[in-house]
């Protein structure tokens, strides 16, 4: 990954609870359970098939993913890798032009 001169932050959940602790005030465990039900939210829908579209960011689903062989780069033996459902994320053009 190519940051171009720029330091690389990292966020993580613990970053996001703070943030929503600022915000809202109340205890950090409250904040904490506000972040796990919105990802537990999104994860639990996306599970089920359905899209959760947030407004100005983007939207979460799933799609299938066809089973196909690969090889073990450690072995070179060929193996198969079943079907499988895999998260999706679209960015929103807001949060595209945002991040320009």
């Amino acid at each position: 990954m190519h940051n171009f001169g720029q330091k690389t932050i990292y966020m993580n959940k613990a970053s996001i609870v703070e943030k929503v602790q600022e915000l809202l005030g109340g205890t950090k465990v409250q904040a904490e359970q506000v972040v796990d039900t919105v990802f537990d939210t999104i994860a639990n829908s996306i599970k089920k098939g359905e899209e959760v579209s947030v407004a100005g960011f983007g939207i979460f689903s799933s799609k299938e993913r066809a089973a196909r062989t690969a090889r073990n780069p450690r072995t070179g033996e060929t193996i198969t890798v079943p079907a499988m459902r895999v998260p999706k994320f679209r960015a929103a053009k807001a949060l595209k032009e945002a991040v320009k």
